[in-house]
């Protein structure tokens, strides 16, 4: 065996060593585990594969000049700040754990460490809240506006109407069963034990937002479609994946059918029918995920309580209010605008009390404090 190959043995061990326990212990899930595997690449790409007991402080600088340089195989572009900062947040983690491992923390130092990190102000500029885009009630409409003329059109206007209407994580969607869902109380069940892969698997009931009837019709027809006339049984998919035939016996092309009684194997699909529909609609593509920001924002200015805000917190599937308020309740700049450009300030009062203002301050300072 070349030296060489004993040390590249040597690093996957290590490295499957710490995917292990982030998979296990810290319950990582597969993308997330992908995401430190595609940094730990790049420094080995860097130092062309040697062994890990060689890095030092030296090291990490030239690495961050290297990563500053490195271009983006798919854009063609140079890695933007936020990617940098991901990435050695990634590799700053992983040798501060192989520090603490056998044969390592002789070599590896802390300190060394610490010098994987960019300069402040460039840490800054990459943790800087950015302004949200999500589509509006209006673009969401237009979205779902494409003729339908097959079971597949209906299938993907129900797809995005849910969304909408739910806000929920792509990846729970295309998990979800028909036993999910209860159309009695208009709640999603968004349950590990019946097969929905939610984040860190925690159990979430989602009830869908009377948002808007059109909406809401588009996903009920479907249900009631696939359960009365498809007679899809509760362990069947919501939202099936396209089934592909040979077109007969004697051709050897084939056609979609319609819908199979077969789970999509992961989100690609979905976010795939969004592009397709967008573009045949002619509104701008918004990836799923940032149906949550349109459900946050459109909700929250129906919201008169405490009890609301935090009911919309829950079926969003956070466990804290400042979770909800952090990640999707950012304000746009022309919302924030017309909401200053709107304030009284002639002393009058206001549609909300004083004791209401204040409760809804203390719930959300509460939240705060306990993350």
């Amino acid at each position: 065996m070349s030296k060489a190959t004993e040390i590249h043995q040597k690093n996957e061990k290590v490295k499957r060593h710490y995917f292990d326990q982030k998979r296990g212990a810290d319950g990582f899930s597969d993308k997330s585990i992908l995401a430190v595997e595609k940094a730990i690449w790049k420094y080995e790409d860097f130092t062309k594969q040697e062994d890990f007991v060689l890095f030092n402080s030296k090291r990490a600088d030239q690495f961050k000049k290297y990563l500053s340089t490195n271009v983006n195989k798919r854009s063609g572009q140079v890695l933007g700040v936020k990617s940098q900062y991901h990435h050695l947040r990634h590799l700053r983690e992983f040798f501060l754990w192989l520090s603490s491992q056998p044969g390592y923390k002789t070599r590896v130092k802390v300190g060394d460490v610490m010098y994987l990190q960019l300069p402040k102000k460039e840490r800054q500029m990459a943790t800087a809240p950015s302004e949200p885009r999500y589509p509006t009630i209006e673009q969401i409409k237009k979205l779902c506006s494409f003729p339908v003329e097959s079971e597949i059109d209906r299938r993907d206007r129900a797809l995005i109407a849910f969304t909408a209407i739910t806000g929920m994580r792509d990846r729970a969607i295309v998990t979800l069963r028909i036993g999910c869902y209860v159309p009695e109380t208009r709640m999603v069940k968004q349950l590990p034990s019946m097969g929905v892969e939610t984040k860190f698997s925690k159990e979430i009931y989602t009830t869908l937002l009377p948002i808007d009837p059109e909406l809401y019709r588009y996903f009920s027809e479907w249900y009631e479609y696939l359960v009365k006339e498809r007679h899809f049984g509760i362990e069947d998919p919501l939202f099936p994946c396209t089934e592909i035939a040979q077109i007969g016996p004697e051709h050897h092309a084939y056609e979609v059918k319609g819908v199979s009684q077969r789970f999509w194997k992961d989100a690609g699909p979905m976010r795939k029918i969004f592009r397709d529909r967008a573009k045949q609609t002619g509104v701008e593509y918004f990836y799923p995920h940032t149906f949550r920001h349109f459900v946050t924002n459109i909700a929250e200015k129906y919201m008169t309580t405490p009890e609301q805000m935090k009911a919309l917190s829950q079926n969003l599937g956070h466990e804290h209010i400042a979770t909800t308020y952090r990640s999707y309740g950012s304000i746009g700049t022309s919302r924030v605008n017309e909401l200053m450009r709107s304030l009284d300030f002639s002393g009058k009062s206001t549609s909300h009390s004083d004791e209401e203002v204040r409760r809804v301050t203390q719930l959300v300072l509460e939240q705060m404090q306990n993350k």
